[in-house]
């Protein structure tokens, strides 16, 4: 069984997307829209594409698509979700799920009323330190977990304003403003991937920028939106708490990586640094680091990189880690580029695999609500000067 996919947006990250769905055995034929039309008509000249669409609404209205995979600007994601659903198409989304509760909980409705399969391509799900805390959870190694720590540590010295510059034109300013909290399910997924429990409370707290440069500046902003780094301590259900990091001006090699966690339980304990990670008991400390450690499947200098800014291409070419099982992914893919620290080969195949077996995909609607709502909510109690601010919950997948 095969389905067809129209890609919408062809900015940097859809067309290293575009190589895994035309390579996955469970894919046909694949189009492109884009708001330029030369940038879709590019990509599919590059790939060998099917073809492109004139518009987003031209795509949902054929009936040659039958699902859509979304990569386009962060703040358009729950719009342009609901109206492919509508449509009765598959969604995959890139991150984040949407900007508001309402349109988080309008998608819900959406897939509960279609019975359409919606996932966010969260790439934190298969972070290495997230596969392997995931893992030791399950066996219960680290006792009981009631502490953890996610960071999205990327500056925008390193590859952002090249990025906001591409895609946002000669108003880039406005949105590369875009405020870190909204854009949390690198941090919080990666968190919430491996302790199976939900955020029902935050305080959170800002810092306002003072580069001075127009970026984060609210006058330009089209967020209304000062701050560059932000810090937020959640409390989960059952008891315990997380704290995450989301930075945009920090002497730190987002290069070399750019996500990063901590567990905490009674029995052990798990921390990872830029080049290190260590698994700790009340015996002593051993370096996993090499466990948790990607091989690059392709070099940064590869000609279909030359539009990324290069300290963005890290995170295209990483292949798997040891703590990868890569045993359920079509072979095909054993030599295709990866990205994000080895997900981008299992977040494809989860959707394909969802859609074409009509099973929950892993990052399905309510986890990918569990994964962004808390920042939405955070973002609000920043504004607030830290106040504590419930989360809501819409609860676990209907089996």
């Amino acid at each position: 069984m095969t389905f067809s996919i129209g890609i919408v947006g062809a900015g940097q990250f859809s067309g290293q997307f575009a190589t895994l769905f035309q390579a996955h055995p469970g894919v046909s034929d694949i189009y492109v829209t884009d708001l330029l039309p030369e940038r879709a008509e590019q990509l599919v000249a590059a790939q060998g594409l099917a073809g492109t669409f004139p518009s987003y609404e031209a795509m949902l209205e054929s009936k040659a698509v039958d699902a859509v995979a979304v990569f386009t600007q962060r703040w358009t994601h729950g719009p342009l979700v609901l109206a492919g659903l509508n449509a009765g198409k598959h969604v995959y989304s890139a991150v984040p799920m949407a900007i508001t509760t309402e349109e988080i909980a309008a998608i819900i409705d959406a897939v509960k009323a279609t019975g359409l399969t919606y996932m966010m391509g969260e790439t934190s799900q298969y972070n290495p330190a997230t596969v392997h805390a995931r893992n030791q959870i399950a066996e219960g190694a680290f006792g009981r977990l009631f502490y953890a720590e996610g960071d999205y540590v990327h500056d925008m010295d390193l590859g952002f304003y090249e990025a906001y510059q591409y895609s946002g034109g000669e108003n880039w300013k406005q949105t590369a403003s875009y405020p870190p909290l909204l854009y949390p399910t690198h941090s919080v997924g990666g968190v919430l991937g491996a302790w199976q429990t939900h955020a029902v409370s935050v305080s959170a707290i800002g810092v306002v920028d003072d580069r001075g440069d127009g970026v984060f500046d609210k006058d330009v902003s089209q967020f209304g939106n000062d701050f560059s780094n932000a810090t937020a301590l959640f409390e989960v259900a059952g008891g315990g708490s997380f704290r995450t990091n989301e930075f945009r001006r920090v002497g730190y090699p987002s290069h070399i990586r750019e996500s990063r966690f901590r567990f905490f339980g009674t029995e052990a304990s798990m921390e990872q640094l830029a080049t290190v990670a260590l698994w700790q008991d009340k015996k002593g400390v051993k370096d996993i680091s090499e466990l948790l450690e990607p091989k690059p499947t392709m070099s940064p200098d590869d000609p279909s990189l030359q539009h990324i800014a290069p300290d963005l291409r890290a995170a295209f070419t990483s292949g798997s880690a040891p703590v990868h099982d890569r045993s359920r992914l079509p072979r095909v893919f054993d030599n295709l580029h990866n990205g994000h620290e080895g997900s981008h080969h299992f977040l494809v195949d989860d959707f394909v695999t969802a859609v074409n077996t009509r099973s929950l995909p892993s990052v399905n609607a309510w986890v990918a609500a569990r994964y962004t709502l808390p920042g939405i909510i955070a973002h609000d109690s920043a504004r607030q000067g830290g106040a504590r601010l419930e989360i809501p919950d819409f609860g676990d997948a209907p089996q």
